[in-house]
């Protein structure tokens, strides 16, 4: 199979959907890999990087578009790039399609087949290709809160750890998966005085456990999120419906209950954002504000820092990736039903329910899908 990276083309998207050790292991099983020239320098990879590995380079995203079986991507294609898709060609990658129609309607046209890294599953339940990125943006956002706290970028200048005789920032994480307790272990770390909300008894058991009494645990309901919201300087938002659009846990209205300065950090915002108030941002343009209230919501977290992320996620992809191209999509979906899972598009058809009832499209179920 000929296997085709792309420059990524977000703003401030600086990953790479294929490392030079991946584009050496599918070299090494007989495949062709084409790169898209500097797509990995972002990352820290070069040219010559991949050359070393055997990996072909070309000028042009068109190129690798043109020539490509599969293309593996980070970011969901963006308009630009989805022009260029072609019928029955493969689109591996992070697709978030329940809150983006136009996506969705621009893939289904295309006549592509598109597997989507974040409904992929494993034996556990768990979605071990969103869970590299979920553990960096987890980490990433009591960072990324604490930048967004400072007075000079609208924050109420509270610290995130205190000092000796003042106190520390009250820091809520609604959400106990893996982005939340990724948020949690930094937030703690930094000193703040930190409040997890889940609506699993067992996963809030698990966190106190392994927290060892260093923060709180919450059953998460509207009266709690209300309750809490007066007293917080931070709430992350960190909740996940696998392939959904993110569920609304604060309104509007809500935000006149907050602190002036106060700061919501939106991890969920790939999948339309968990605040009544988000909008995606950049990298470059990362904070808004709305009635006092600091919004962070970008929503390619991940990629600020490239070098991890990256190698993380190839880490994860690559097996998949291989067996799509040692066996073709259908046999390695119909081998691997967790692969199957990933299936969203397939031959102008929707492919995944949750995306179907978002946008209220018709949906062909997966199984049947590969009969087609």
């Amino acid at each position: 199979m000929h296997i085709g990276c792309p420059t990524e083309i977000k703003p401030q998207e600086f990953r790479v959907g294929v490392t030079p050790n991946a584009a050496r292991e599918a070299i090494v099983a007989g495949h062709t890999v084409t790169i898209e020239t500097n797509a990995g320098i972002g990352a820290g990879f070069t040219d010559e990087d991949y050359r070393d590995a055997g990996a072909q380079i070309a000028g042009t995203a068109a190129e690798v578009f043109a020539t490509a079986d599969m293309i593996v991507k980070v970011k969901e294609p963006q308009a630009i790039e989805r022009k260029m898709l072609r019928e029955g060609q493969i689109l591996f990658t992070y697709l978030h399609l329940a809150p983006d129609a136009a996506q969705t309607h621009d893939l289904i046209a295309s006549g592509c087949t598109a597997i989507a890294y974040e409904t992929v599953t494993d034996a556990n339940r768990g979605l071990p290709l969103l869970a590299p990125m979920s553990e960096v943006a987890g980490r990433l956002a009591p960072q990324s809160g604490a930048w967004a706290l400072q007075k000079a970028n609208g924050g109420s200048g509270v610290l995130l750890g205190g000092v000796p005789g003042v106190r520390p920032a009250n820091v809520a994480i609604i959400g106990g998966g893996v982005v939340g307790a990724a948020a949690a272990r930094v937030a703690v770390g930094m000193g703040a005085n930190v409040t997890v909300l889940d609506r699993s008894v067992q996963r809030l058991s698990y966190l106190d456990d392994v927290f060892m009494g260093r923060l709180t645990t919450q059953y998460s309901d509207k009266g709690a999120v209300e309750e809490l919201l007066p007293r917080m300087d931070m709430v992350i938002g960190a909740v996940l419906i696998p392939g959904a659009a993110a569920p609304k846990l604060i309104s509007r209205a809500q935000l006149s209950q907050m602190k002036p300065g106060s700061v919501l950090v939106d991890v969920a915002i790939d999948q339309g954002g968990c605040f009544e108030t988000s909008k995606a941002t950049t990298h470059q343009d990362p904070i808004y504000d709305v009635d006092g209230i600091v919004h962070y919501c970008v929503a390619n977290m991940p990629g600020a820092v490239a070098r991890t992320s990256t190698i993380a996620l190839g880490n994860a992809t690559m097996p998949f990736m291989l067996a799509i191209a040692n066996k073709g999509w259908r046999k390695a979906c119909a081998d691997d039903p967790h692969l199957l899972n990933g299936l969203n598009v397939h031959a102008g058809k929707v492919t995944y329910a949750a995306v179907g009832e978002a946008l209220g499209l018709d949906v062909l179920a997966p199984a049947d899908a590969l009969k087609i």
